[in-house]
């Protein structure tokens, strides 16, 4: 059975699993908007900065008690030049697991968690052109428990409320 569940702010029934995802860096937003033609290269997948800021687009999926699919964040991990540059090789291979994983820190702002800039990660390339996932430090950060132990669909729900809403559920 699909995940479905009642927004506590709307009223409305929500089918499908809730996903969120960072159109660019921080880092990116740090540029002034007249300098970021010449100073930023922003792909779906990744952004160079400065042509020394290295950036790729990945998953935080945190599982859901009781349900198959994960909440998904759609978050963006700093790499090392070298890192970046191996992701790039591989960036059009069908299985590509086996490289990795890349140290990296995270670069996007997760609204419902206290600050999550430059949380520790690991960026796990995955077969089949999936976007890496994205695996954060074991910290007691709210965001890294969750995705080590789960959190319920009563808080995917209030999550979902906050970010579409702008209120807790």
């Amino acid at each position: 059975m699909a995940f479905e569940f009642v927004c506590a702010v709307c009223g409305e029934v929500h089918k499908g699993m809730p996903a969120f995802h960072a159109p660019a860096p921080v880092s990116y937003y740090l540029v002034p908007e007249a300098e970021r033609a010449e100073r930023c290269v922003l792909g779906t997948d990744d952004c160079i900065i400065d042509d020394d800021k290295f950036f790729v687009h990945g998953r935080i999926e945190i599982p859901i008690h009781g349900q198959s699919d994960p909440f998904v964040w759609g978050v963006w991990a700093s790499l090392s030049e070298a890192s970046y540059y191996q992701w790039g090789e591989n960036f059009e291979v069908e299985k590509r697991a086996h490289i990795g994983p890349f140290f990296g820190w995270l670069n996007t702002q997760l609204a419902p968690y206290p600050d999550t800039v430059a949380l520790k990660t690991r960026v796990h390339l995955r077969n089949d052109w999936l976007r890496p996932y994205i695996e954060l430090e074991p910290t007691d950060h709210p965001l890294a428990v969750e995705q080590r132990e789960g959190m319920s669909a009563a808080r995917a729900a209030e999550i979902y409320a906050q970010i579409m809403h702008g209120e807790q559920g």
